[in-house]
């Protein structure tokens, strides 16, 4: 704390007189030597033998009284939640502070004090499928008890990446002075990005291509088939992008064995589900592993469609 360059002076100053005693050094040539009185010394000498490091900070302070009560911060906050102004969205702390008679200094401690923010706006989203909760455990039990003998690669496309050329070459870095390139530039149309990402390992397995169509993406799933070991099954995390459910693809070598649909939000991109792929024969005793004790069930079987749909909250995923 004495040495400590963030350190308050004045914690700092009680430090080093803590340390003087601590050497066996008596209180006037501590004093002397820090230029301070003997009784001060003395003081925060006592005050750590009694409580140690908090006796070296400040007491609190009684300070002037308050002048606004409890009724009225109650006010602020249930006309802050429960209210919006006549001709905006939200509340400002001007227009609240017009609106209580308080200052605009006062609501906005009032806000901080309890955590209201009311000029940031978060979405939501519920799902109304009655299977969610048991989807996202497939899912998640894929990430986290992957089959024996098996490869989990989450797949995406990054699509319409443009290609661009600076006019002019580079000019390399030197000391006092960053790398610089011209301001114009050259384009050389566009490109799409495939790329599986084993999230055990962290190996991303990516390629290029001039298109993104079926085509292009029936040869991605070659490549990832000639990087994955032949001892290996690989299943894939991807999202129900058109070019993912064509003929082309469901009708290839590398045939879909298991399709399950999963929520969204769950795994933050629009329709994203999950398909595992077993490019070789498929062990029919595997079961997808579950992150939570219930029983696991085929949803295209039992799937009952005369169930009636209903919201859950995404924080019964766990429970």
């Amino acid at each position: 704390m004495a040495a400590r360059r963030n350190t308050a002076q004045v914690l700092a100053l009680r430090a080093r007189i803590v340390l003087g005693c601590a050497a066996g050094e008596q209180n006037k040539v501590i004093a002397a030597r820090l230029r301070v009185a003997p009784m001060t010394i003395g003081k925060w000498r006592r005050r750590f033998v009694e409580r140690r490091i908090d006796g070296l900070r400040d007491k609190p302070r009684i300070g002037a009284p308050r002048t606004i009560d409890d009724a009225r911060i109650e006010a602020v906050i249930v006309q802050t939640l429960e209210s919006v102004p006549p001709d905006a969205t939200h509340w400002s702390s001007r227009a609240m502070a017009r609106a209580c008679g308080l200052s605009v200094s006062t609501v906005q401690r009032i806000w901080r004090a309890f955590g209201l923010q009311p000029h940031r706006l978060e979405t939501f989203k519920l799902s109304t499928d009655p299977d969610f909760i048991d989807k996202v455990r497939d899912v998640v039990g894929l990430y986290v008890s992957p089959p024996a003998h098996a490869i989990v690669l989450c797949v995406d496309e990054k699509s319409q990446i443009q290609a661009l050329d600076r006019s002019q070459p580079m000019l390399p870095m030197r000391p006092g002075q960053p790398a610089r390139r011209s301001h114009d530039y050259t384009r050389h149309g566009t490109t799409s990005l495939f790329a599986a990402l084993d999230i055990a390992t962290g190996r991303v397995i990516g390629k290029c291509y001039a298109r993104h169509r079926a085509i292009e993406f029936r040869k991605f799933l070659d490549e990832i088939e000639a990087a994955v070991p032949a001892g290996l099954d690989v299943h894939l995390v991807m999202d129900n992008y058109a070019t993912h459910k064509t003929k082309l693809i469901r009708c290839s070598p590398a045939a879909l064995a298991r399709a399950f649909d999963a929520h969204k939000q769950f795994l933050g991109q629009p329709s994203r589900g999950v398909l595992c792929v077993a490019d070789r024969t498929p062990d029919p005793t595997w079961h997808p592993p579950q992150c939570c004790c219930s029983q696991k069930r085929d949803h295209r079987i039992h799937r009952t469609p005369q169930r009636q749909s209903k919201a859950v909250p995404l924080d019964q995923i766990c429970r």
